[in-house]
């Protein structure tokens, strides 16, 4: 992994920290769900006029990462509804890591050097370790716990469809550009069967359409310049680096909401640097 890719991840995991936190100010999340998706659509089709559409052998993959993206929406939305955001976050990213770890070095080929694989070790253990500290400070919900874990079977299975479909693409940025495409298109209409209120939801999608929508434009660049990334370095350490956005969340909700950075979360995010270290040291 060169320096520059390094470097553009982490920028795109501080970006999905800072949509989270937009999307996290939104009180109704199916209605800025919808938003993000409308952001997608329009980002979707100015990009797929001008960058064309990704080579053949591409298109599976373009359309399974879209459905399991809709299905990693749902879950997680339903993994907040029953579990605390403390423990649903962290548990559901790390356990992403590993299981992204996992897949490409044994079924991928991918290689990784004995500090790299240190490093993506200790950036998924600080995440984990995050949800274990969240559970000491709000009761256990069963419900909340199997969510997060379905949530990041979820994450780990459209990021490893992604990391290959995008090196059969011939070009990232149409297969990105189709990507947002179809999940504008899918999205919405997800959100709109399952909410309660299907004649109101149209009037709550336009109460926060603003945010909703700038939430939806930081959320494309972070996860398209992750996509870039993956297509030129090992999918484990694109996914090891971006999920320390889970770390650099806590920070920005210290900074920007008054919320407290414990001595905890300090010392996880001070692991969790040493595991970067590691990962281009190796």
């Amino acid at each position: 992994m060169t320096l520059t890719v390094m470097a553009a991840v982490l920028f795109a995991a501080v970006l999905h920290s800072a949509w989270n936190a937009i999307a996290k100010a939104i009180p109704d999340r199916l209605a800025s769900s919808t938003m993000i998706a409308v952001a997608y659509l329009v980002s979707g089709v100015a990009g797929s006029i001008v960058f064309g559409v990704p080579s053949g052998p591409s298109w599976p993959f373009v359309f399974a990462s879209a459905a399991l993206q809709t299905c990693y929406l749902i879950l997680l939305t339903t993994s907040y509804k029953h579990g605390d955001f403390s423990q649903v976050y962290p548990l559901a990213r790390g356990l992403a890591v590993l299981l992204v770890t996992a897949v490409a070095t044994t079924f991928l080929a991918e290689k990784l050097s004995p500090w790299q694989l240190a490093g993506v070790a200790v950036v998924a253990g600080s995440l984990l370790s995050l949800a274990l500290a969240g559970k000491r400070r709000a009761p256990s919900n069963r419900k909340g716990t199997i969510f997060a874990v379905l949530t990041g079977a979820s994450i780990a299975a459209y990021t490893l469809v992604d990391g290959v479909g995008v090196r059969l693409s011939g070009d990232p940025l149409a297969y990105i550009s189709w990507l947002f495409l179809l999940q504008g298109l899918l999205i919405p209409c997800v959100c709109w069967r399952l909410a309660a209120e299907r004649r109101t939801f149209a009037k709550r999608v336009v109460r926060y359409w603003k945010p909703g929508f700038i939430g939806g434009l930081v959320s494309m660049l972070a996860y398209g310049i992750v996509v870039w990334a993956q297509s030129l370095a090992p999918l484990a350490l694109v996914s090891a680096l971006r999920e320390t956005s889970v770390l650099l969340a806590g920070i920005i909700g210290a900074v920007f909401f008054n919320e407290r950075f414990s001595r905890v979360r300090l010392a996880l995010t001070v692991v969790a640097v040493a595991g970067i270290a590691a990962i281009q040291l190796g």
